[in-house]
């Protein structure tokens, strides 16, 4: 009996699904960890880890997204500019407000091993604020959450 291993020979591009997900009212880490799974591939019989083996993910209504307990005003997002004192905090309700992409594509971020291959699977993850995405002429699986 042999392991299957997914490499570029065995495995074609066009089987590659796109999913769409509403995240309106939906949960955030709950959505990031199903969304972060589906990326990276491992909902499929054909996951490897060394492998992109996963499917295109686009977000909807990322703005509506909800967060339990009192994270609106005490989670933060830190950036350093490389500066003496260049921290910068902003809490998820200024991001929410200004950036909401950004608040799930950070998410999903860290719920993907580091290196490369994430860098690689993180551009198939497509995020807008409202309803309204250029992908409107292809053939979805909804996905669930």
């Amino acid at each position: 009996m042999k392991t299957y291993m997914a490499n570029k020979s065995n495995t074609d591009a066009s089987k590659k699904q796109w999913f769409l997900v509403d995240a309106k009212g939906k949960i955030l880490g709950r959505l990031s960890a199903k969304v972060a799974t589906v990326i990276r591939g491992k909902h499929t019989p054909r996951y490897t880890p060394n492998f992109d083996a996963g499917d295109h993910v686009v977000v909807i209504n990322a703005k509506a997204i909800k967060v339990t307990g009192n994270k609106l005003k005490e989670k933060q997002y830190l950036r350093f500019s490389g500066y003496p004192a260049g921290l910068k905090k902003t809490t998820l309700e200024v991001m929410l407000a200004t950036k909401p992409t950004e608040v799930i594509k950070s998410a999903v971020r860290k719920m993907l091993p580091a290196g490369p291959l994430s860098r690689d699977m993180l551009k198939k993850l497509k995020v807008y604020p409202g309803s309204d995405h250029p992908y409107t002429k292809t053939n979805f699986v909804k996905l669930e959450v």
